[in-house]
């Protein structure tokens, strides 16, 4: 079970190194397996499918909460059922745990919606 869903995202300055591809591929062991690893740029990524409109913009609704909580807000691409989430940490250039404690977070969301 992961430890991530326990965390909490913290600042992280500038020069603060982004996760080795090696700890990436170890973190992504703990998330959801349709989340992906892309590397240019750096981002983890994540498609989302809904029956509808309403459904869609709840799951953004309910993202943005989880956004907020952990101060860390992913980029996303929405259109009438369908939300493409993208994390990366635009302070240190790449990824960080930050994105993936959020991924994990709305895994739970989606998890708990089901």
């Amino acid at each position: 079970m992961s430890t991530l869903i326990q965390k909490s995202c913290r600042p992280l300055d500038k020069g603060t190194p982004p996760l080795s591809n090696d700890k990436i591929v170890e973190l992504l062991k703990e998330i959801h397996q349709d989340w992906q690893h892309q590397p240019n740029p750096p981002e983890l990524q994540r498609i989302f499918k809904f029956r509808n409109y309403y459904q869609t913009i709840g799951f953004v609704n309910a993202l943005a909460w989880i956004a907020h909580q952990e101060d860390h807000h992913p980029e996303l691409e929405v259109s009438y059922n369908r939300c493409v989430v993208h994390y990366s940490t635009h302070s240190i250039g790449g990824i960080s745990e930050n994105d993936f404690i959020c991924a994990s977070k709305i895994d739970r969301l989606m998890n708990n919606a089901l």
